[in-house]
């Protein structure tokens, strides 16, 4: 005998808090990454590629995020060609 099929709302329910978990762990560890980058900055350690991880991470799941990482890799490749 086959488990009956849950309700679509259920579904769409289960599938937006998923979402929310995602967006959740994804901001923690991308804020995390990025924080330690910055103290990186002034201590010793790769502080410029922690806090660009940091934000590819915030950039996964983050419009703002990914405009600011935008804005660095247009720098970065403004400085290469000059």
């Amino acid at each position: 005998m086959e488990a009956p099929e849950r309700p679509r709302a259920e579904n769409d329910l289960d599938e937006a808090r998923s979402s929310l978990i995602r967006k959740i762990a994804v901001g923690a560890a991308g804020t995390a990454v990025t924080g330690i980058g910055l103290v990186m900055l002034v201590t010793p350690g790769p502080g410029l590629i922690v806090t660009a991880g940091g934000l590819a991470i915030l950039a996964s799941e983050f419009k703002g995020a990914r405009r600011i990482l935008d804005r660095i890799k247009r720098r970065i490749d403004d400085r290469r060609s000059s």
